[in-house]
């Protein structure tokens, strides 16, 4: 799966989980349903934080600027942001091209933090399993301190 593509599925889950949590505040304040908050809420923060660590990747992938990485894990707090946020960033080029497996003559190519993403790249099974392992230590520590907002 390309950069453009990954990033693309989890713009699109980080937006379609935005309206699973806005149908459930509804019809907590309609329907008094109570548990759909905490259902559409729980799969809504995971998908967040996936999206998030998703875009970290893509952007040290694609060498995107602070700027331009903080807008796009920060998209993530508007509803349905996240996808005018991959159009924007389709149509600039910055999803472009593929995984970067190898070092080129590029100096930023000898920072640890390339070489450990180009790492991890080349070992997608330990990438993908250390991304879920780490999105979801950070899920449970935050349900831990509670909801947004408290109770």
């Amino acid at each position: 799966m390309s950069p453009r593509r990954l990033f693309g599925v989890l713009a699109f889950a980080e937006a379609v989980t935005w309206t699973m949590l806005i149908t459930a505040l509804i019809l907590r304040a309609t329907a008094h349903v109570e548990w759909a908050v905490g259902v559409a809420g729980g799969i809504h923060g995971f998908i967040f934080l996936a999206y998030a660590a998703t875009a970290l990747l893509v952007a040290i992938n694609q060498r995107w600027g602070i700027g331009v990485t903080v807008l796009a894990i920060g998209s993530a707090v508007v509803p349905y942001a996240t996808i005018a946020t991959e159009l924007w960033l389709a149509r600039s080029g910055r999803l472009d091209g593929g995984w970067r497996r190898e070092a080129t003559d590029n100096p930023r190519d000898r920072s640890a933090i390339d070489r450990l993403a180009r790492w991890f790249i080349r070992h997608p099974i330990v990438l993908v399993t250390a991304a879920v392992v780490a999105v979801a230590t950070v899920f449970v520590v935050l349900l831990t301190l509670g909801p947004p907002g408290g109770r």
